[in-house]
């Protein structure tokens, strides 16, 4: 069984995850992942790593738009990885798709195994930020490329005061009432307003080798794409 409390908590949370995710944000956040997805085909990658693959949605995405590419998705959470591996299954990707269990700050993979490395809504769980994103460097070929998308806040009146409302207050409400679950979409927000604004996770990036970043702001800021290239770093 899955080990980490964030762990637990979305294997607790994974039968009504996809539900709950696609009806809170009114079906956008398919939007987004084909946004990421038609990102990174422009580079033809042949070998991809989906990160906090969850159910598999944004692997499914990838698969779609880069059938050139073998698609490895990993997750810590095992009843998220049963439910996306049914899913490839019944969209017929399995020999394209292959889903694991594993952690983002220890990946078995060997250096300069991946073309592009994908995260879609889950950088900001990662238990440690600094490992996880020293590891995607690590598994990226050279001038590889990191595609990162991630809730953020938008800044635009009134957008941010509304969102904020919907966040804090709406949406927990929501999930707690659909998931009977009394922490996690508690946590969502607080993991939002904790991780890094985009300027400043650019740059956190590039500390660790990934740069010549780049931002996309979709939905006036409520989600952010973060378009980077492995360069080698100078001792």
């Amino acid at each position: 069984m899955s080990a980490s409390p964030i762990a637990a908590m979305f294997d607790r949370i994974s039968p009504h995850y996809d539900a709950l995710n696609h009806g809170l944000s009114l079906n956008i956040d398919k939007v987004w992942r084909r946004k990421t997805a038609k990102a990174v085909a422009k580079s033809l990658p042949k070998t991809i790593l989906d990160l906090a693959t969850g159910t598999a949605d944004l692997a499914i995405a990838l698969a779609e738009h880069n059938p050139q590419a073998h698609i490895v998705g990993m997750d810590i959470s095992e009843k998220m990885l049963e439910i996306g591996k049914a899913k490839v299954k019944v969209q017929k990707f399995e020999s394209q798709i292959n889903l694991q269990f594993g952690d983002a700050a220890s990946l078995p993979f060997e250096d300069n195994s991946f073309d592009a490395v994908t995260v879609a809504f889950g950088v900001r769980n990662f238990e440690d930020l600094g490992k996880g994103l020293s590891e995607i460097y690590r598994v990226l070929k050279p001038c590889g490329q990191a595609f990162i998308l991630e809730f953020s806040m938008p800044e635009q009146f009134p957008i941010k005061q509304l969102y904020r409302l919907y966040f804090k207050e709406i949406l927990p409400k929501i999930g707690r009432m659909v998931s009977k679950d009394a922490n996690a979409y508690t946590y969502l927000p607080e993991s939002v307003e904790r991780f890094p604004r985009p300027n400043d996770f650019l740059r956190d990036m590039a500390q660790h080798g990934l740069e010549n970043g780049r931002i996309l702001r979709l939905a006036f800021g409520i989600a952010t794409l973060y378009c980077t290239r492995k360069v080698q770093l100078t001792v």
